[in-house]
């Protein structure tokens, strides 16, 4: 549908309607717009143009003698062409300021903390994503001897991001093999992205003078280092808030979105492929969201940097959400979260 194709009044109503619907929940009548906003025309005439939005797929009606709604349509025309962003209060910026700031805990601690913050704004559920760390360039791995049959291994990266890894060994690792296939290691990588390290860790590594049992750790090809150091990692706040929106009244979508958070790969890799392809904000409505199991949701969505490397936050909700307060909400914590990640 096509926004130049609506008439002024049709643009107008379809605006007022989606307002008024996003803040009650309820079915909006004709009588509604007209007591609400004094558009100076009659209820007849609106009910008339929401025909009109209906038979072009904008609004639908639930129940014969209910209201309207909007369709995922609707909202996409409404974002599209007729919101504006709310700006933010001092309040929320300070929220977010605050919420963010870098304390004891790493870089997963600051995304923990950014998605309760998104959460806790916003009543919906806030998402954020690590960094992904094929472009990531490593500056020192250090290898630490938990107990007998375990190994900690830390890679630390020039962005400031820094991954752990605990490791089963067969054999007991005396501390000077330690310390040599430290210094083996950190001679042959650092200085290196991960993905190329992936690519090239068997070549760099073999005769290279380590221990035996540690390099097969790393050059094996079902290595769990390299295969499982290069997936980003998620965290959600404000699934206790989420249940309470009436749209998950309904315990099929409950279930459906339950189901979608708990299979993390699908949803990261969901955000991430929007990121990869856009920049600034992305909402994605209802339908849009190729994964099924959150088709009765919205997405909204940014990428925040972290050294040489992207990461994703987002808000989702039920597609009946405040979209203009959520586009600057999410804009301004990923520029947040890129300054302390920068610091960090």
């Amino acid at each position: 549908m096509a926004f130049e194709a609506l008439t002024e009044r049709e643009k107008k109503i379809l605006g007022c309607l989606i307002s008024h619907y996003v803040r009650s929940a309820d079915p909006v009548g004709s009588r509604a717009i007209a007591n609400k906003f004094r558009l100076g025309i009659s209820p007849a005439t609106i009910r008339n143009t929401m025909q009109d939005l209906e038979e072009m797929g904008l609004v639908q009606q639930p129940h014969t003698s209910a209201g309207r709604i909007p369709t995922d349509a609707g909202y996409r025309i409404f974002v599209d062409y007729l919101l504006r962003q709310e700006p933010l209060t001092d309040a929320e910026k300070a929220a977010i300021k605050d919420g963010l700031r870098v304390g004891a805990g790493g870089v997963d601690t600051i995304l923990e903390q950014t998605s309760r913050v998104l959460a806790d704004l916003s009543d919906h559920l806030g998402i954020s994503i690590t960094p992904q760390l094929d472009d990531s360039v490593l500056c020192r791995i250090e290898l630490i001897q938990m107990s007998e049959g375990k190994l900690l291994v830390v890679l630390a990266f020039r962005s400031g991001l820094a991954r752990t890894i605990l490791l089963e060994v067969d054999a007991a690792i005396s501390r000077l093999e330690l310390e040599q296939m430290g210094q083996v290691l950190n001679e042959k990588l650092s200085g290196l992205t991960l993905g190329h390290i992936r690519k090239t860790i068997q070549e760099r590594l073999v005769d290279s003078g380590g221990s035996p049992k540690l390099l097969r750790l790393f050059i094996d090809d079902d290595s769990d280092i390299w295969n499982n150091l290069g997936s980003s990692r998620m965290h959600i706040g404000g699934t206790e808030k989420i249940i309470f929106q009436p749209e998950f009244a309904d315990r099929e979508n409950l279930k459906d979105l339950m189901k979608m958070l708990h299979q993390e790969s699908g949803l990261i890799q969901l955000l991430q492929d929007k990121s990869n392809k856009n920049s600034g904000i992305i909402i994605t409505i209802g339908a849009e969201n190729r994964a099924k199991e959150i088709q009765s949701c919205s997405v909204v969505s940014a990428s925040y940097s972290a050294g040489n490397t992207t990461g994703t936050i987002g808000i989702i909700g039920p597609t009946r959400m405040p979209y203009g307060k959520l586009m600057s909400l999410v804009k301004y914590a990923a520029r947040q979260l890129s300054k302390v990640m920068k610091g960090k």
